[in-house]
């Protein structure tokens, strides 16, 4: 048989998502054995992560999560992905967890600590009652409970400790490998690929088609790089990128209007923008911080045709710079916009 091995690194967003999904069909058109993911993410968007414990989930091809080498982590939607995996395994030196939704990070411990009151941490103290802790946020408690459920749904589905998936949303609780091992959160501890197909070996699994045991003696492995389409949509979904490409296609159809038949500028403005805009679509951007950003922009235009010592330059600048730190709306580690991007092109503007 054939084992198709994957690698996922850094942040998880929607470039990430078609190569999981691309190489699960891949694997299940060319009658592969197992397919292996290994991961070193710090986290990413909940949509992407979602797409992906889907397309885990209705894979007919076993699907191995593996977090590697030593000093790599699966963390916040990293966690997600290793439990919907039919097996999960950990490398030496690597850790999980801290699966805290990060629009709603930095939640206290219970209603105790929200009044300014230390919480009891004694391992024998019993709780008032068997109800979650509130935030005293409608919306944080929603969005917390949501996340229990799915992660909870996940670790049942696979037979993996549901208390402490519960425990890494609620208090963003980590594990290393080896404790993680021994509290049934993952299944398997391997150095490498080589020790992890050793164990494989012999193993039943549940899938979408029923039972399979895996015989990955002697399997072969073929790795599989991301095509040119998730190559490219790394590329544009990258949020700094795509705010170079917005703010290039909003000079270059200024240039081309305010000056008919350069061509080159409009057609450079168009693509640019076109490229930004589907980029936009796959990430969580805030509409206030565009308008902001537009206005900006307007702002220091005006000023040009229009002085007014300053006011409305420096009004402009202030709209530009707080439209584009609010432009990504969420605190996902890897989709912020870089704040010397942003100085620069005000300055720059």
């Amino acid at each position: 048989g054939q084992a198709v091995v994957i690698q996922v690194e850094g942040a998880i967003g929607p470039a990430t998502s078609a190569y999981v999904g691309e190489a699960i069909a891949d694997a299940e058109a060319q009658g592969a054995k197992l397919l292996v993911l290994r991961m070193d993410t710090p986290g990413g968007l909940d949509t992407s992560m979602r797409s992906i414990v889907k397309a885990i989930n209705a894979s007919s091809v076993p699907v191995v999560g593996f977090v590697a080498p030593s000093g790599a982590r699966a963390a916040s939607a990293g966690t997600y992905i290793l439990y919907a995996c039919h097996v999960s395994a950990m490398a030496p030196g690597t850790n999980l967890g801290a699966a805290t939704p990060v629009q709603i990070g930095g939640l206290g411990g219970g209603a105790a600590q929200d009044k300014g009151e230390p919480a009891d941490t004694s391992a024998d103290q019993p709780a008032e009652d068997d109800k979650p802790a509130k935030t005293g946020d409608a919306m944080k408690d929603k969005l917390i409970n949501d996340a229990v459920a799915y992660i909870r749904s996940l670790a049942q589905l696979r037979g993996r400790n549901a208390d402490w998936a519960e425990k890494a949303v609620r208090d963003a609780a980590s594990l290393p490998a080896a404790e993680a091992v021994e509290q049934g959160v993952v299944d398997l501890l391997a150095r490498d690929l080589d020790d992890l197909f050793r164990k494989l070996d012999g193993r039943v699994v549940n899938i979408a088609g029923g039972e399979v045991t895996l015989a990955t003696d002697g399997m072969t492995r073929v790795e599989l790089k991301p095509d040119w389409h998730s190559r490219l949509l790394a590329i544009i979904s990258n949020p700094n990128i795509a705010y170079i490409l917005m703010l290039v296609g909003i000079y270059g159809l200024i240039y081309e209007f305010s000056n008919p038949g350069a061509v080159v500028p409009g057609t450079v403005g168009a693509v640019s923008l076109l490229l930004a805009l589907y980029a936009f679509q796959l990430l969580p951007i805030s509409y206030a911080g565009v308008a902001l950003m537009l206005l900006g922009l307007a702002l220091m235009v005006a000023e040009a045709f229009a002085p007014s010592f300053g006011a409305l330059g420096i009004g402009g600048v202030v709209a530009f710079v707080v439209g584009s730190l609010i432009l990504i709306d969420t605190d996902a580690p890897g989709f912020g916009i870089s704040i010397p991007l942003i100085l620069t092109f005000a300055a720059t503007s």
